[in-house]
């Protein structure tokens, strides 16, 4: 049962200090559960500051998220450019590339929802 714990740990650590590493967006954990079986349900305030961008990365997973500050560009690969303001909810299905720029003179901040496989990183660089 330990190492069952101290395992998941691991894998939790690793996928947040990943989360959080990403230049240019700052990512703060809000809680973790571990459900669907095999996967993490991650919710996290995302801010990105004024004239700053996320960066083109993937998830392992689907994220759903709710914009509560500011505007943003979204950049979802395969989908035409969205603009989002405070109010605005989205979608990004799993594994595709993506990146979200602050739009206008103001830093957005958005909550997102995170279904992941636990055993991947959750956020991995894109070209």
């Amino acid at each position: 049962m330990l190492k069952k714990t101290l395992l998941a740990l691991t894998f939790a650590g690793l996928a947040f200090a990943a989360f959080a590493q990403q230049p240019g967006i700052k990512r703060t954990p809000l809680q973790k559960v571990e459900f669907p079986e095999g996967y993490n349900t991650i919710t996290a305030i995302a801010e990105v500051p004024a004239g700053g961008a996320a960066g083109r990365h993937t998830h392992p997973g689907i994220e759903t998220g709710y914009v509560l500050e500011g505007e943003l560009n979204l950049f979802i690969d395969g989908q035409p450019e969205k603009t989002l303001k405070a109010g605005d909810s989205y979608q990004i299905p799993a594994g595709v590339v993506h990146d979200a720029k602050a739009h206008g003179d103001k830093a957005m901040k958005v909550l997102g929802v995170y279904v992941v496989d636990k055993t991947k990183p959750l956020a991995s660089p894109a070209p």
